[in-house]
């Protein structure tokens, strides 16, 4: 036997193939002639694709303005069990798109319109589709469906709906809401609304709240019970204030719109008693109250009646249940004043009102019998004494406090009694004499905290505290390092706790790290334990690189013009190395005698050699290296005519002394500080630099070191004593005295051509002539080296700053009204000359006073070179140019 299922059709639906009043639909006239309209294209055809096939109802979009409206009302359905409503809708353009939307609003008991529960946009559509609503609203409610065309400027189409059926079963695709309850909180608490619908959950429906006013409000949490049901809350926000609104619970799926019935949320406000309680009765320890709970503001039922009272010059507050019309207070202490106050509640969470009107009475008074009995100190403390006696009635009385001790220690001795008073009369307990203990001091005064922060050191001194509250013990100091500006500084040792007795204000940090930030903290301590710390930063200053040792003082090796020294990284020192120079200085020596200069001065102006020139310094920077070129050991060459960080390293010259300064530069926070490693010193030209003496100051301050003119720096088998040097000071300038006026006596006589070329003779092994034309070029003293056969000859820069003048250097005048010819600066060759003929204009030149002892220094260095062979040099050389004249 075969089962067949009708659908069964209610009243409300319409097919629209009579004229759409007969099924009780109404529309409403839009302005500009947009509204619905009823069309039958099997009795009017049409010629317009766009249009669907049928006899429906349809609004024309085309050529209408943005936002245009018409609405299309069914008749007002109340409907007593599940029934579901499904329709046609069709979406058509000419262009293809969208022609506008259509909505569908539920409006309930003739209410407002709302937010529509289901909508039609953004496409179009294949023909005719179908949608569902299942609407929950049952009688004695009704509803109304309104459905609404919405056009869209610049789009040709049609909105179309058809078949509107009300059918007795439920719906198939769109889910069904049970009953929606009603929600009641107190104001302030949190309202939450649960939904539930029968039917498929699907991850892409849509569920919200829709409020009566139209606002929505999305849903928390979803949770399916079962194949059949699923769950959705929400909380309410709005409840601070006393309302009632309507909610209503929507879906929104593939097939349709679900929407459930509307829940009223109500707020209530809790109740508050608008009169204070009623006395009725006063005693000593007692009173008796009406709580007065009648008239009321907020929202009843009032569940629970509460008396809160308390004295009025106290803090503390106890609340009794009431259950009575009338109430009494119990054990209250005669003669004091209390406020009395009601509290009533309502039910729900939040539901006790904020108390009434206060009452305030005192209680009746009673002429005490005897004093406090029983009275004893039961503990001492640093601030506070605690008394225990028998209870009734009293007042508790200090009479007065004596310092026990002196310095304001804030040990005390309390004299207290116990009084009991009432205005009939008082009695008083025997006096009890009780010294308070010691307490934790108070902190160290922060301002008597002085320091002074120097490069591994920090002296700190402070005071004791203001408020010792008893004696003093000890100090305890505590630091650690917390930063430093050098990266490659290890701060995980430089930690320390340090004790101090009461007499010790003051402590020397030693052992620090340079250019390091530490945090202190000082607290007292007295026999109580310590007192609250008091804390601060002190950083201490960079501190100058640290140089290496050096196992060899002598140059690498040496030529004319440069000399090549060895170059070792520094180490930090509280700040990272910011650059590396190399300073070269000459050794000027100075006829009058000059204030010394600070033997550890260091190079801070960074003076170029053409600014030496200038300005007529005696030092110029040659290189500036940064320190990443300088990780390792390598050797440098002074003189190589290269430009270093910005500065010239211009060739020396062979005819002075120099000495070369090394130092490394630290800068942090605009504070520079510069350490000199290694000089090296000896004149390029006078003797070789691997046989002057030098010295090396590894100090970390700036040392310049000495020079190669130093004495006592020579080795010992050449030092002599004192006497014998200054017999041979004097002979030597006497004899050059002599010499020189000899020389200048035969030159005037024979009126001998002055030469401008210079002869140098080189020093070690290798032997060589050169001629120069330059006019501006000087002679040099005869420097003989080991073997005591070589001359070294170099030729001066025309543009060195340091370069003196020819009276300085020659010791006369220069002629300015003695014309020379030039000689001719190449080997004339020829069959009168057999061989190259030499000019020889070389002679010794008078040496001035101020540096009679640099000139006797190199004699020294040319081990064997002295008087008796420079006076020899000097009378060859005037015998040939007697020679030289006498062929000419």
């Amino acid at each position: 036997m075969n089962h067949v299922c009708l659908l069964v059709s209610l009243p409300g639906g319409c097919t629209f193939e009579e004229p759409y009043s007969s099924c009780g639909y109404s529309v409403s006239l839009g302005t500009s002639g947009f509204s619905w309209e009823q069309l039958n294209s099997w009795e009017k055809p049409t010629m317009d694709p766009a249009l669907p096939t049928g006899s429906f109802m349809m609004v024309n979009g085309s050529g209408q303005a943005s936002g245009q409206k018409a609405h299309l009302y069914m008749p007002t359905l109340k409907e007593n069990d599940t029934h579901c409503i499904d329709f046609l809708y069709s979406l058509s353009s000419r262009d293809g798109g969208s022609p506008g939307t259509l909505n569908v609003y539920i409006k309930v008991n003739g209410g407002t319109q709302g937010n529509p529960v289901w909508n039609a946009s953004n496409t179009i559509t294949e023909g005719w589709v179908k949608a569902e609503l299942a609407i929950s609203t049952f009688w004695p409610n009704s509803y109304q469906v309104i459905f609404e065309a919405v056009s869209v400027q610049g789009h040709w189409g049609f909105i179309a709906v058809d078949d509107i059926q009300v059918l007795a079963h439920p719906c198939r695709k769109a889910p069904h809401f049970l009953r929606l309850q009603n929600v009641e909180v107190n104001v302030g608490q949190n309202a939450t609304f649960q939904c539930t619908a029968g039917g498929k959950w699907s991850q892409h429906d849509k569920l919200w709240l829709q409020q009566w006013n139209g606002r929505d409000t999305a849903f928390m949490v979803t949770r399916v019970v079962n194949h059949r049901r699923f769950t959705a809350t929400v909380r309410v926000g709005d409840t601070s204030q006393r309302s009632t609104s309507r909610y209503r619970c929507v879906i929104r799926s593939d097939g349709g719109s679900g929407v459930s019935n509307y829940a009223d949320l109500i707020v209530k406000a809790p109740p508050t008693p608008i009169a204070p309680p009623e006395l009725l009765a006063v005693g000593a320890t007692y009173l008796w109250i009406k709580p007065n709970a009648n008239s009321i503001i907020g929202d009843g039922p009032i569940i629970l009646k509460e008396v809160e009272y308390r004295t009025t010059s106290g803090n503390w507050a106890e609340t009794h249940v009431v259950d009575s019309p009338t109430y009494k207070l119990w054990h209250l202490d005669p003669d004091v004043e209390y406020e009395i106050k009601v509290l009533l509640s309502r039910p729900g969470e939040g539901g006790t009102g904020p108390p009434g009107p206060p009452l305030v009475t005192r209680t009746k008074c009673a002429d005490p019998v005897h004093g406090p009995q029983s009275v004893n100190v039961v503990d001492v403390r640093a601030r506070q004494l605690t008394i225990q006696w028998e209870t009734f009635g009293y007042a508790v009385t200090r009479l007065t406090c004596v310092p026990s001790t002196s310095f304001n220690n804030y040990i005390y001795t309390s004299v207290l009694r116990l009084v009991l008073a009432n205005p009939e009369g008082s009695k008083e307990s025997e006096e009890i004499v009780k010294e308070t203990e010691e307490d934790v001091p108070a902190s160290v005064p922060m301002e008597s905290l002085q320091n002074t922060a120097y490069e591994e050191k920090i002296f700190m001194q402070w005071k004791a505290p203001n408020e010792t509250n008893g004696v003093i013990t000890l100090y305890e100091i505590t630091f650690k390092a917390l930063s430093s500006l050098d990266p490659s500084a290890d701060l995980t040792t430089q930690r320390g706790r340090v004790f101090k007795l009461r007499n010790e204000t003051l402590h020397f940090f030693v052992g620090l790290y340079p250019g390091t930030t530490y945090f202190f903290t000082i607290k007292a301590s007295t026999n109580k334990g310590f007192g609250p710390p008091i804390t601060t930063r002190i950083s201490t200053k960079i501190a100058a690189p640290m140089m290496p040792e050096y196992e060899s003082e002598a140059p690498l090796n040496e030529t004319e013009t440069t000399i090549t020294i060895l170059l070792k990284p520094a180490q930090s020192r509280g700040a990272p190395i910011s650059s590396y120079q190399l300073v070269v200085k000459e050794e000027r020596k100075s006829k009058t005698r000059r204030a010394a200069s600070n033997p550890f001065d260091c190079f801070s102006a960074p003076i170029s050699f053409r600014n030496a020139s200038f300005l007529d310094s005696s030092y110029y920077m040659a290189a500036e290296l940064p320190p990443p070129s300088l990780a390792v050991v390598q050797p440098f060459t002074v003189g190589d005519n290269k430009s270093y960080g910005g500065f010239w390293n211009p060739p020396l010259s062979p005819a002075k002394s120099y000495v070369i300064y090394y130092q490394a530069v630290s800068r942090a926070n605009g504070v520079s500080h510069n350490t000199l490693c290694f000089t090296f010193t000896g004149a390029t030209a006078p003797c070789p630099m691997s046989k002057c003496p030098r010295v090396r100051h590894p100090t970390p301050n700036c040392s310049p070191g000495a020079s190669t003119q130093d004495s006592g720096a020579m080795e010992p088998e050449k030092q002599v004593d004192s006497t014998v040097k200054m017999a041979g000071v004097i002979a030597g300038i006497l004899m050059f005295i002599i010499i020189l006026l000899g020389v200048v006596l035969a030159f005037k006589r024979r009126g001998l051509h002055i030469s401008s070329s210079y002869h140098h003779r080189k020093l070690a092994k290798k032997q060589k002539e050169t001629t120069s034309s330059s006019t501006q070029q000087r002679e040099m003293g005869p420097v003989t080296t080991a073997d005591k056969s070589t001359t070294k000859v170099s030729t001066l820069h025309k543009d060195d700053p340091f370069s003196t003048s020819n009276q300085e250097l020659n010791g006369f005048s220069k002629l300015a009204s003695l014309k020379v010819p030039p000689e001719p600066t190449h080997h004339l060759v020829g069959p009168q000359h057999g061989a190259s003929k030499k000019v020889w204009s070389q002679f010794q030149p008078a040496i001035r006073v101020a540096d009679l002892l640099q000139h006797i220094t190199q004699m020294k260095c040319g081990q064997g070179y002295g008087f008796k062979e420079e006076y020899e040099v000097v009378k060859q050389h005037t015998h040939k140019e007697g020679k030289l004249q006498g062929e000419q």
